[in-house]
């Protein structure tokens, strides 16, 4: 017997203590999750039939984890709309472009400051520059930003980094792996994307009226059927065109946003949404091996304190560009802190080159840490705000507002 149902209600066990914690404690569950899947795996002890190591129920976990991310990114995908982020496409240009090339350049810096070679330099660059954006997309959802102004933004600059990430993944993977790409390929591939992304903005300006017709299912079972068909091979098609399958979500709920079943779908996938995004963050522990991140904790220590600090300021500069307060736009910064799955492909891509071994462990703790400190950012935001508002006077309080109003009157 492999005992593959035990296992898995093993973790689902350790899953729920998690989340009962995190409760108790009114705190993210994220780092919850993350910490618990770590303290298990391969590293684990057994105790007869009841084993922590997970082995026959890795790769299972593993796929209800990539389930998660889609459920996360196509509910938030449902809570928007594509006429509101085509109305912000400059400012997603512009704040997408400021973000990215901040964050890369002191993700370049870095390590050719501490002496690494070019190839690892770049890795780690990689590693750096990419948020996760499932993580952000439920600290959006636990916190209850998704109606906030700067969201908008936030979605904006996470599809800006997929498209940076598919270029960069081709450049690199090339030098890397000695499989480089001529540059009309690469433009291809670029353009192929970006034509991708801009269908799905045409379908969910153009196509809702027909969508709504065939959408227009009264059993339940059926419409759950036809609307996770769609959600699921969208997502797996867009990867084989270098469109990261969460980004597939995300597009497919932009575009059933649109219709009149939106509110209906929504309520339908919370459920879903809550279940899997809890597996996933479980997942993604499991797949760091604590007994493995000791010769890499300053160098990610540096990583991740370079990195709230190039958020921050990023976040800060894109936000007022695009006309909002201080105060939403210190929420972008804090809010897309996090790192995760986008890191892990960056260092994998390191270790199939054969590049310095230290690159797994470093990506390992620094996407831990920023997993952990992320969200916790994002939590604390008003009070960081006011912190800095004291110190920069950047709004008056309320209260001061009034005294002046009256005065002047």
């Amino acid at each position: 017997m492999d005992h593959l149902v035990l296992e898995m209600g093993i973790a689902l066990v350790l899953i729920a203590i998690g989340a009962l914690a995190a409760n108790k404690l009114n705190f993210s569950v994220i780092p919850f999750l993350i910490v618990i899947g770590m303290l298990v795996g391969p590293h684990a002890p057994e105790f007869g039939v009841f084993s922590l190591k997970f082995i026959h129920s890795a790769e299972l976990i593993h796929f209800l984890g990539r389930m998660g991310i889609l459920f996360l990114l196509f509910y938030l995908g449902l809570e928007f709309s594509t006429g509101k982020l085509i109305r912000s496409g400059k400012s997603i240009l512009i704040g997408g472009s400021v973000y990215i090339g901040m964050n890369f350049s002191l993700g370049l810096l870095y390590p050719v400051v501490v002496g690494f070679p070019l190839k690892e330099s770049l890795i780690i660059a990689g590693i750096i520059t990419i948020s996760s954006s499932a993580i952000v997309a439920k600290v959006l959802v636990d916190l209850r930003r998704t109606g906030n102004a700067e969201t908008e933004l936030i979605l904006g600059i996470i599809m800006f980094e997929d498209i940076f990430l598919a270029v960069y993944l081709s450049i690199v993977s090339g030098l890397i792996l000695g499989d480089a790409r001529s540059p009309g390929r690469l433009l291809l591939s670029i353009l192929i994307a970006l034509g991708y992304m801009l269908l799905f903005f045409v379908l969910a300006r153009k196509a809702s009226g027909l969508l709504n017709k065939w959408l227009k299912i009264a059993s339940d079972e059926v419409f759950i059927l036809v609307i996770f068909a769609a959600l699921f091979f969208i997502a797996g098609f867009s990867e084989t065109i270098h469109v990261a399958e969460a980004i597939g979500a995300l597009l497919i709920g932009l575009v059933f946003s649109e219709t009149d079943q939106a509110e209906r779908m929504e309520q339908i996938v919370i459920p879903f949404r809550n279940f899997f995004g809890a597996v996933f963050f479980f997942s993604f522990g499991l797949s760091i091996d604590p007994l493995s991140l000791g010769g890499a904790v300053w160098l990610a220590l540096g990583a991740a304190i370079i990195t709230v600090i190039g958020n921050f300021i990023a976040g800060l500069i894109a936000g007022r560009i695009s006309g909002l307060s201080h105060k939403a736009s210190t929420n972008i910064g804090l809010t897309i802190v996090s790192r995760g799955e986008f890191s892990i492909v960056m260092a994998n891509l390191g270790i199939a080159g054969g590049l310095a071994a230290i690159i797994q462990p470093f990506s390992a703790l620094y996407v831990l840490i920023l997993a952990i400190v992320g969200p916790l950012l994002a939590k604390e935001s008003k009070r960081i705000f006011m912190l800095l508002n004291r110190l920069f006077k950047w709004q008056q309080p309320e209260s001061e507002k009034r005294r002046k109003d009256r005065t002047t009157t």
